[in-house]
């Protein structure tokens, strides 16, 4: 603390007339030194006796008692050293009124000091200079009680000092360790000049103070003592006019404060008049607190906001302590604090802060919570052509969606509403962006750092092809007329026309770029050749061929001279000879020909080696194609084939037996020499007659 509890009394200056009579004696407690000044005689003219003339001029009484036995000196040093300071000392424990004479007794004769010495002739340890002015040491006994008078015998405005001596000690309740058992505590903090008094903090200027409150704390637990409060000395030391209720204080004033012991078990011990005084100063430490405004966003139109209330700018103090409260009522109530100020949720209005200074001092501020502006968005949609490559994406600029017309806001872009809120996932290709038809999300955020979300829906404008645009069959010699059909703003061929039909266009691949307002579809045409019809077979019998065909698209026509043609693919009526068949399908091309031979027919063979109808021949047809004579019985079997091998020849012989006579069947294979290698069957019975 500041300084030690000091005895008030020691350092006084002032005399007062209660302390100029013996039954008011100054209670002298420890052996600590006294500065006073006399000026008067009291109230009681005492006989002093002794050394000492009977009327009392400047005078002040003491009292003190033993609390070790030993030697008593003092030495009484006049202010002024021409000053007659007198003393004289009674007891030990005699009453006032009944003192007798001194013990003691000395005056300075107005040369320097006077009082008690252990060598009375030489009290400073040196030679020469009066001594009579020195009375020798006490031998004191502990609990006697001894009465001083000291009187300035020229009545002078000057003051003395007091020191004591010698090996006994005086009683003091404030030096007894059977007594104090914690020091005393001065009220107060200290001062900033270490010479002035501590200072108590009051909250207002001027304030109402109860200085009972200080009294525990100064006492700090020792028991039977007492704290009384005084507005200046003289009560301090009479005790006069105590500060018993709560009063109005200031920071001008010094006000004083005196510890008093009382001995429960002797009212009347001389101790119980001991003090420890002290004085202080009461310290303005009101505080103010400030209110102050609070924004922040209300982020995509949530309604509520994050405030961090301890960035509000109440007080400029960093000593100071705050808590923080919804409403007046739970301040008031110190109910429902904000434990987390730091991430108050908020839908706006006001919190309020209870601001404590380091020296217990408080006062409120109003916190507002209010909103930045609201980034305002609205839902947008873009379209984009079709991708040619995948034609459910499209190519998006997704800065072309105008969701806000805030100006110098910042854009991010990211595929959800979650992801925009949380920033993940952001779409950093916004320029170029590839999507199918859907949405993705605006973060639009304002100067103020707050945002909101908007919604841009992606819309994929498909391709638009021809409807009438088909692939078409033609003859292959043919050409043909190719249509977009209406309702397009642009047409490009492959062939480099501009119009809705191309004319003239024969069989092959064609493509067309047709526009739909910002977007083009390319669509492709095939113009096939028709598949043409092929003979298949041709079967000969007799004088009649039936011409087989596959291929092309029916119904079939036929000729045999490419002028007349019938339905029926049957001709009758054919003589031996070279035939060209000529047959078309139902798109009328140019007819496939095929042109094949009616063979000679041989009905009869005799093979009796006359030369004549020996055998069955048929190398005439040696040039065509896998050529092949088969002969069967009227089973169906094949009793003889005959190819290259015997020259396409029978004799009616079977392993060089000839064949019973009969009828036999005989067939003709063989393939013409086209590029088809048209199949050939010429069918006919056969009469062998052998002779047996």
């Amino acid at each position: 603390m500041k300084k030690i509890l000091l005895l008030f009394l020691l350092i006084l200056s002032q005399v007062f007339s209660a302390q100029s009579d013996c039954p008011t004696a100054i209670t002298v407690c420890g052996n600590s030194g006294i500065s006073y000044t006399p000026t008067g005689p009291g109230n009681i003219l005492e006989d002093l006796g002794g050394c000492l003339s009977s009327d009392e001029n400047f005078s002040v009484w003491y009292t003190f008692t033993i609390a070790t036995g030993g030697t008593l000196t003092f030495t009484i040093n006049p202010n002024v050293f021409t000053d007659d300071y007198d003393f004289g000392v009674y007891g030990p424990n005699k009453a006032c009124g009944s003192l007798g004479p001194p013990i003691r007794c000395n005056y300075s004769g107005a040369d320097g000091p006077t009082g008690l010495a252990t060598d009375a002739t030489n009290p400073n340890g040196g030679g020469g200079g009066a001594q009579a002015q020195w009375s020798s040491a006490m031998n004191v006994l502990p609990g006697e009680t001894y009465y001083l008078v000291i009187d300035n015998f020229l009545s002078s405005a000057n003051g003395f000092t007091l020191t004591w001596g010698g090996t006994a000690t005086l009683a003091s309740p404030f030096n007894d360790p059977g007594l104090i058992t914690n020091p005393f505590v001065a009220p107060g903090l200290p001062n900033a000049n270490p010479n002035d008094p501590n200072e108590v903090v009051v909250c207002t200027n001027p304030a109402v103070f109860d200085f009972s409150s200080l009294t525990p704390a100064i006492i700090n637990g020792n028991t039977n003592f007492t704290v009384s409060y005084h507005y200046n000395t003289n009560d301090l030391l009479t005790g006069d006019n105590p500060i018993t209720t709560p009063v109005s204080v200031n920071i001008t004033d010094t006000y004083y404060y005196s510890i008093t012991y009382t001995d429960p078990t002797n009212p009347n011990n001389p101790i119980n008049k001991c003090k420890q005084t002290g004085d202080f100063k009461f310290k303005d430490g009101s505080i103010v607190a400030t209110d102050d405004t609070l924004t922040e966003c209300n982020n995509n139109n949530e309604g509520t906001a994050v405030f961090n209330l301890t960035t509000a700018n109440v007080i400029n103090s960093p000593t100071a302590t705050k808590k923080y409260y919804a409403s007046m009522f739970d301040l008031n109530a110190n109910t429902n604090e904000i434990t987390n100020p730091y991430q108050y949720l908020s839908a706006g209005g006001s919190v309020f802060v209870l601001v404590t200074s380091e020296f217990g001092c408080t006062d409120i501020a109003e916190i507002k919570l209010n909103f930045y502006p609201v980034v305002v968005v609205t839902e947008a949609t873009l379209r984009a052509c079709f991708i040619e490559t995948n034609p459910s994406t499209g190519l998006f600029n997704l800065t072309n969606a105008n969701v806000t017309t805030l100006i110098g806001a910042t854009k991010k872009y990211y595929p959800s509403a979650t992801d925009a809120v949380n920033q993940t996932n952001e779409i950093l290709n916004f320029n170029n962006y590839i999507a199918p038809n859907g949405v993705v999300y605006v973060r639009v955020i304002s100067g103020d750092g707050c945002y909101t979300v908007a919604k841009v829906t992606l819309v994929v404008i498909p391709p638009v092809y021809s409807t009438v645009l088909i692939d078409k069959v033609i003859c292959i010699e043919d050409k043909t007329t190719l249509d977009a059909g209406p309702g397009f703003t642009g047409y490009e061929w492959s062939t480099g026309a501009t119009t809705q039909t191309i004319s003239n266009v024969g069989v092959g691949t064609y493509w067309v770029k047709l526009k739909t307002g910002d977007c083009t579809a390319l669509q492709k045409v095939k113009v096939y050749a028709t598949e043409q019809p092929v003979v298949s077979s041709v079967d000969i019998t007799n004088n009649s061929i039936s011409v087989n065909v596959v291929g092309g698209t029916p119904a079939y026509q036929y000729s045999l001279d490419n002028v007349h043609w019938q339905d029926s693919n049957v001709f009758t009526g054919l003589s031996r000879g070279d035939y060209t068949i000529y047959v078309k399908d139902s798109y009328d091309c140019v007819p496939m020909e095929v042109a094949i031979v009616v063979p000679n027919i041989v009905n009869v063979i005799t093979p009796n080696g006359d030369g004549i109808n020996d055998v069955i021949n048929y190398s005439a047809l040696s040039g065509k194609g896998n050529l092949v004579l088969n002969v069967y019985d009227r089973y169906g079997t094949k009793i003889h084939q005959a190819d290259k091998s015997n020259n396409y020849t029978w004799d009616g012989k079977i392993g060089g037996k000839n064949v019973p006579t009969g009828t036999y069947w005989y067939s003709v294979t063989w393939n013409e020499n086209n590029k088809n290698k048209t199949p050939i069957k010429f069918s006919g019975w056969l009469m062998v007659k052998n002779r047996d």
